[in-house]
């Protein structure tokens, strides 16, 4: 499936988002919207930004990304739904969105951390990456039960490896993403594994590197406007909101590729 930007091109100048979204601003709203625990940092920063400029007021409601479409799927109200681009394509097709009406937004990769001061492991390349995994005492990373990408992934990256059974006994799982850098900066975890920019902020540990190889997986954001969405206006203010400078700013301080640099 194909997800094509809302809008003709993105906003080049602060300007022009500047004159779109005081366009937009003459019948305020509160937007709903689900967003993944991916961008929940840029979100947090963007929210009120986005008030201010567009009198436009955010109820955003933050899950993992499997839990985001799950609601979605399941009928809560949402203008906006943010999340992985496949659970944005599950939306679509099962005419939750409109295919026209969903953009990609930003893109991150999942890396490796250890706490500050320890020895970084050897993980350049996938048997060296195994053999840190074995050599840990113990990791942590986000449930695949609770639908977090990176989690989902990272398990199926166990089994790949052939050591999904051997690191069993020493997997701490973490509840929630804001908890796998705490984890490893406490000393509770060895080696935590998450998306980036859900690491490169969090003090007392240091980012080791990417997972090697075609072991990476590259995870899009991205935002459709629901079927049933009241406010669609508004959603897609905050879309194009998210594209503009200001907001791709904002997705590469927080550790994430914007999806308009």
């Amino acid at each position: 499936m194909k997800i094509r930007s809302l809008s003709l091109v993105a906003a080049s100048s602060i300007a022009f988002i500047f004159l779109l979204v005081v366009g937009n601003a003459a019948e305020s709203a509160e937007l709903k919207v689900l967003c993944a625990n991916g961008m929940q940092t840029v979100m947090e920063d963007l929210a009120p930004k986005f008030e201010r400029a567009t009198g436009h007021k955010l109820a955003i409601t933050f899950a993992t990304g499997g839990e985001t479409v799950k609601r979605a799927q399941g009928g809560e109200p949402a203008d906006v739904v943010i999340a992985p681009q496949p659970g944005i394509g599950v939306l679509v097709k099962d005419g939750k969105a409109a295919a026209g009406n969903a953009t990609a937004i930003a893109s991150t990769g999942i890396s490796v951390a250890v706490r500050k001061g320890t020895p970084k492991p050897d993980i350049s390349s996938s048997e060296a990456l195994k053999r840190a995994l074995l050599a840990a005492k113990s990791i942590t990373y986000l449930n695949p039960a609770d639908g977090g990408a990176s989690g989902i992934h990272f398990a199926k990256m166990l089994d790949r490896l052939g050591i999904a059974n051997a690191m069993k006994s020493k997997t701490v799982f973490a509840p929630k993403a804001g908890a796998v850098g705490a984890l490893v900066a406490s000393g509770e975890a060895e080696i935590g594994v998450i998306q980036y920019q859900l690491l490169f902020s969090v003090p007392g540990i240091e980012i080791v590197g990417p997972l090697p190889g075609d072991l990476q997986q590259t995870t899009v954001f991205s935002a459709a406007i629901m079927a049933g969405a009241k406010e669609v206006e508004a959603g897609r203010t905050l879309v194009n909101f998210l594209l503009a400078p200001e907001g791709a700013a904002v997705i590469k301080a927080k550790g994430m590729d914007p999806a308009n640099p």
